[in-house]
């Protein structure tokens, strides 16, 4: 009876034990479909961004990544670096062109081209994908040799992808431009959708050419992911402009602290700007002429501070400033810095020396605040009764003082310190004296005068 027992007990907790397993199970997943944003130019810190993210979604099993594309172009390297992500990426990579009114010109035509899937929303565009020139205008031949090797670039990243390789390499040989429908018509992209939604709806079991991967994005889950502080950080200081007011701001503040010395504001400020805009000058392809003009405008406005050329020397500078900006950075047209901003930074530098050297013209003409000459003049309390030395206050500090006599030129009286003469009579404590020398540490006092002379 007992042994019965025990067997429907180990039973009944055998069966307990199962029940609490089954429902420790996880469910089934949904897939998830990633999702990144891409605003603004194509650059080292983007590029690695997203190739991190193609790394991180395929490690998380998405289904796909989607990646929200909006660029006016941007570097080749950082190019050529998202597509190798993207073609080495075990799962597919969608580029969508989104929100209306965004577009993909130049490097983003390449970026589309080697996506797994391609599409754009409505009142959108891309095209324009003929290389720019980084170094200064090039000879017949070597454009010829740069559009062809770039041309052949573009139509294998078309064909591989199944899309108009034809269209393709004419974006590059004559920088033409589709709208979103005309680039779905002429087989430029894969689809045209008006948001996300309606993008996963569509996508849902198409196949890629290229990998042959089937995407299953019916009721997906989304997730986004965007970049962190840091990397928006490095991809603000990646565009040229921030990078060229970082340095102006940062050779403000070394002037400054150089004009007013002592380590302050002027020169934290000023040595964190110049060290962000080094940052910059690492990571975007630098025009060595631009950057020698910018030190000299450095060499001349600290010149300028020490010599006395009435502001010559600072719009030389502030010359070499402006078109070392221009030329410092070898990138494309659009990507320079504007006149506008070379112009008020210009401006800004004039007014800033004009500022500086009004101060320094006005410090040379003021009397002197420290020293013998600072100390004349000023009135002393008797501390300790002059006899005809003793002590004095001034400006709350004690003095060694000496009495010296007025008439001490015409008639000679006792010989004080240093040889000075010194009146025979008495200073009581509290009576008030006048400063008329400095010798080493002791001043040299006399009675206070008025209109009828000595009191």
């Amino acid at each position: 009876m007992k042994h019965r027992y025990l067997i429907v007990a180990i039973a009944m907790l055998v069966v307990a034990l199962g029940l609490s397993a089954a429902h420790a199970m996880p469910e089934e997943q949904a897939p998830q479909v990633w999702v990144a944003r891409v605003d603004g130019v194509i650059d080292p810190p983007l590029a690695t961004f997203l190739t991190k993210t193609m790394a991180r979604a395929a490690e998380a099993n998405a289904v796909a990544l989607i990646i929200e594309l909006d660029t006016p172009g941007g570097l080749d390297s950082s190019m050529r670096q998202i597509i190798q992500g993207e073609l080495a990426a075990p799962i597919p990579v969608v580029i969508y062109v989104w929100p209306e009114g965004a577009r993909s010109a130049s490097a983003g035509v390449y970026i589309m081209m080697g996506a797994d899937v391609a599409a754009m929303a409505p009142k959108t565009n891309l095209g324009a994908a003929q290389p720019v020139s980084l170094g200064g205008e090039m000879d017949e031949e070597m454009k010829k040799k740069v559009v062809n090797d770039a041309a052949a670039y573009m139509r294998g990243l078309a064909q591989g992808s199944g899309r108009n390789a034809d269209w393709a390499e004419q974006a590059v040989r004559e920088s033409v431009s589709l709208t979103a429908e005309e680039a779905l018509a002429q087989n430029v992209i894969d689809f045209v959708a008006a948001d996300r939604s309606s993008l996963l709806a569509q996508m849902d079991g198409f196949t890629t050419k290229a990998k042959g991967l089937e995407l299953r994005t019916a009721g997906a889950e989304v997730v986004e992911v965007g970049m962190s502080w840091w990397e928006r950080l490095l991809h603000v200081l990646a565009n040229p402009e921030i990078a060229f007011i970082l340095l102006t701001i940062g050779i403000y503040g070394i002037i400054f602290e150089l004009q007013t010395p002592g380590l302050g504001v002027g020169g934290v400020l000023g040595g964190l700007c110049i060290l962000l805009g080094l940052y910059s000058l690492q990571i975007l392809p630098v025009n060595y002429l631009g950057l020698a003009l910018m030190v000299l405008a450095v060499g001349l406005f600290v010149a300028e501070l020490f010599v006395q050329s009435y502001g010559l020397l600072a719009v030389g500078g502030t010359v070499a400033l402006v078109f070392g900006g221009l030329l410092l950075f070898d990138v494309p047209d659009f990507l320079r810095v504007s006149w506008w901003v070379l112009g008020t930074v210009g401006a800004c530098t004039l007014g800033f020396f004009a500022l500086v050297l009004t101060a320094a013209m006005r410090a040379r003409r003021a009397q002197p605040q420290t020293g013998r000459e600072s100390v004349v003049g000023m009135r002393a309390v008797v501390v300790r009764p002059l006899d005809p030395i003793g002590t004095v206050r001034l400006q709350g500090e004690l003095w060694r003082a000496v009495l010296e006599s007025a008439e001490a030129e015409a008639e000679p009286q006792v010989q004080g310190s240093g040889g000075q003469q010194v009146a025979e009579s008495e200073f009581s404590a509290g009576e008030t004296v006048v400063v008329v020398g400095l010798d080493g540490l002791t001043l040299r006092v006399r009675r206070e005068q008025d209109e009828g002379g000595f009191r």
